[in-house]
């Protein structure tokens, strides 16, 4: 463990940004920059510096304000190299298994796409946390703008063989929507029941749903759960591929 401090904010609409602060250097990451004025009060608050933005993915409610960013602070911008010539302010590009170091602290590279072709994740497995932007969500996937559904499935089976206490942190305040739809393919999950019933709590109270952790998104999130008999029952695939019934699922989200 090296004592990392996660500050989650909220931006725009729905979206969260993270400042990951590590104690020992002082050294400060915001993962992506959804918003720049909620960052930039974050960081006064604290009395931290930023010294670095790491970007999962080049949409502008991920990246849009890396430029504003780096010119008040002098950071450097880390982002995928699948996306490298759409993050603004790129100073360094990385992909699978490359090593980023916020002081002490390392964070491995993965490489996610399917919701974009170069979308990657930022694991620090000493302090089991996970930021994987757009990816995974909380009983939920990104949309497949630009990959397919094997690109995706295989991204989270990547993210499936993080260790169960992994905390997830994603990006989008999406829970209690997914939670609907999650419950309309797989309604005998009883641990799916109990989770939702636990978000509109926390919804009506108006708290987050986020972070997550693997284990808990492998036990409720249909997106995870191909070989759910409930599930490849619902959406008529019991003898499909996993890929297959992955995809059929997330043509039923978009629909929704």
């Amino acid at each position: 463990m090296t004592g990392l401090q996660i500050h989650q904010i909220p931006c725009l609409s729905d979206n969260y940004g993270y400042l990951v602060h590590e104690p020992s250097s002082g050294a400060t990451a915001s993962i992506d920059t959804p918003e720049v004025e909620p960052i930039l009060k974050a960081l006064a608050d604290r009395g931290w510096k930023l010294t670095h933005i790491l970007n999962t993915h080049h949409h502008f409610d991920h990246a849009g304000g890396n430029a504003a960013l780096k010119e008040k602070t002098g950071c450097m911008v880390i982002g995928p190299r699948g996306e490298k010539d759409l993050i603004p302010g790129i100073d360094r590009a990385v992909g699978e298994g490359d090593i980023v170091e916020l002081g002490a602290a390392k964070a491995r590279v993965i490489d996610v796409p399917g919701h974009t072709r170069g979308h990657i994740a930022y694991s620090f497995a000493d302090d089991k946390v996970a930021f994987v932007g757009d990816t995974l969500f909380a009983l939920g996937c990104g949309r497949l703008f630009e990959g397919t559904p094997q690109q995706m499935w295989t991204s989270l089976n990547k993210l499936m063989a993080l260790p169960d206490d992994t905390t997830v942190y994603c990006a989008h305040e999406y829970t209690q929507s997914n939670a609907r739809f999650a419950l309309s393919v797989e309604p005998q999950n009883a641990a799916l029941v109990a989770r939702a019933r636990e978000i509109d709590e926390k919804r009506a109270r108006g708290e987050w749903t986020v972070p997550t952790t693997i284990g808990l998104e492998k036990a409720t999130n249909p997106f995870l759960r191909a070989a759910s008999p409930d599930l490849r029952l619902t959406v008529g695939m019991q003898s499909a591929s996993d890929v297959e019934v992955f995809a059929e699922t997330r043509k039923r989200k978009d629909n929704f």
